[in-house]
């Protein structure tokens, strides 16, 4: 399962890890062009994430919450349905954020030992 940023960015640099001085691991020299290249590359692989995640939080929560086609606007029950299922999956991307940026920290802390 891909870990999505959205609504938080998840600041998780995979280059600090390309770049490590550990002794089971090369370091890698990348010229100037060959970095932009590679953020480039991250950042929209990001976007692509992000659309991604949002675009299945939007049919999870139409799906879950809206269910009356009678009427061009949405009843009071199908709107509190929306915003519970939203604030839902945010505060879970939160926490998602949270132990993902712990586990980082962790394998960080192993590899300077």
């Amino acid at each position: 399962m891909d870990m999505y940023s959205f609504p938080l960015h998840i600041p998780y640099n995979p280059l600090t890890s390309a770049f490590s001085t550990n002794a089971h691991r090369p370091i890698l020299r990348l010229t100037s062009a060959e970095q932009r290249t590679l953020e480039q590359r991250m950042q929209k692989r990001q976007v692509k994430e992000f659309v991604g995640a949002f675009g299945g939080l939007v049919e999870h929560c139409f799906t879950s919450c809206v269910d009356d086609f009678t009427s061009k606007s949405l009843s009071s029950k199908e709107t509190g349905c929306l915003n519970r299922c939203v604030l839902k999956w945010m505060a879970t991307q939160q926490r998602v954020s949270e132990r993902f940026q712990e586990h980082n920290a962790q394998i960080t802390q192993q590899m300077q030992k």
